[in-house]
């Protein structure tokens, strides 16, 4: 159990003093500033019956739940979250396949990840909310209810039109970052690889337009979506 806990990216040693410092941009593994509730990366022997609840994140990533050498993930719940200024994806579930564990390790799983009430604001618009397992071994069960997210300004597309939608590659040795994959094509939910997705009551909203579509879909199996509203502001 994870309960009432308030992560951050603030410069270090300011938010113990309460200046809050936000100088930094970039974190020592040169990705965006980090200092989130994360499960992974190394788990060979996976974690099972967790509960992330009633926790803020503030000018950091978001929840990340990883596996990606031969660990099981399984029976996790995360709701009641609350984020601000969210520099990478405010959700990201990644199934992939390193095995950097002992000889004759497999593939993991991700099995029954259940995520509500999440409210994140001032997201950066190049990290949509993303579930991603392998082809061959998809990602079973995500379920996503009373989901709010608000995309702020930063890597604004220009574009006058839709380009066209690229192959994302798989990645499936690749450290597990939202980043890894790029800029990816949509901007409130990209899904890969999973099987029964549920998605009840997803609100998403961009502050500047954006010319991708809201939410892609690529070899999901029984997804099922309801009250969905999405909406883009600005030209």
């Amino acid at each position: 159990m994870i309960r009432d806990c308030a992560v951050s990216g603030y410069d270090m040693g300011t938010m113990l003093d309460g200046t809050h410092g936000t100088a930094q941009h970039i974190a020592p593994d040169r990705d965006r500033v980090t200092g989130r509730i994360k499960l992974g990366t190394e788990s060979n022997g996976g974690y099972r019956n967790v509960v992330v609840q009633d926790c803020t994140f503030t000018r950091c990533r978001g929840l990340a739940l990883e596996t990606v050498d031969g660990g099981v993930m399984e029976n996790v719940v995360a709701s009641r979250l609350t984020m601000r200024d969210v520099t990478t994806a405010p959700l990201f579930v990644r199934l992939g396949d390193r095995r950097r564990g002992p000889d004759g390790t497999g593939v993991g799983a991700v099995r029954r990840v259940v995520i509500s009430e999440i409210d994140a604001r001032g997201i950066d618009p190049r990290f949509p909310a993303t579930f991603a397992g392998l082809a061959g071994h998809p990602i079973e069960s995500i379920e996503m209810r009373d989901i709010h997210l608000v995309y702020g300004e930063a890597g604004k597309r220009r574009d006058p039109a839709p380009a066209p939608v690229r192959q994302v590659p798989e990645l499936a040795g690749a450290y597990p970052e939202p980043s890894m994959f790029g800029v990816l094509p949509a901007w409130a939910l990209w899904v890969r690889h999973v099987e029964r997705l549920t998605v009840d009551k997803f609100h998403a909203e961009t502050i500047l337009k954006d010319v991708r579509a809201p939410i892609r879909l690529e070899n999901v199996a029984f997804p099922r979506f309801s009250n969905t509203p999405l909406r883009q502001n600005g030209d």
